[in-house]
């Protein structure tokens, strides 16, 4: 996402944003979908666990375990997340500039 925004994202330094906006940024959108990934995970495996619990009687979703799965998973996005962001904000706008 942010290597196909680096036109923009050199025209938003070049207009003064700062590093911190820009990880701020990328972060942000990163995050969004990694929230719509997590609902839409989280709503899949709970049926999927309702399904079979139907099926072979098997214990049902434990809350903890959900969670704690939640948790990696936002832990790692925002982790490989945050790396691009850096690289982004390392961007030389006048570079960007000049491929626009």
């Amino acid at each position: 996402m942010a290597a196909q925004r680096r036109n923009e994202i050199g025209v938003r330094m070049a207009l003064g944003a700062d590093r911190g906006r820009v990880i701020g940024l990328v972060m942000c959108e990163a995050s969004f979908l990694l929230m719509i990934g997590l609902i839409a995970g989280t709503a899949l495996a709970l049926d999927g666990a309702r399904r079979l619990h139907s099926a072979i009687r098997s214990q049902a979703v434990r809350p903890a375990t959900l969670v704690t799965a939640c948790a990696a998973l936002a832990g790692v996005g925002v982790v490989a997340s945050y790396s691009p962001a850096r690289s982004a904000s390392r961007l030389d706008p006048m570079h960007a500039l000049r491929e626009e």
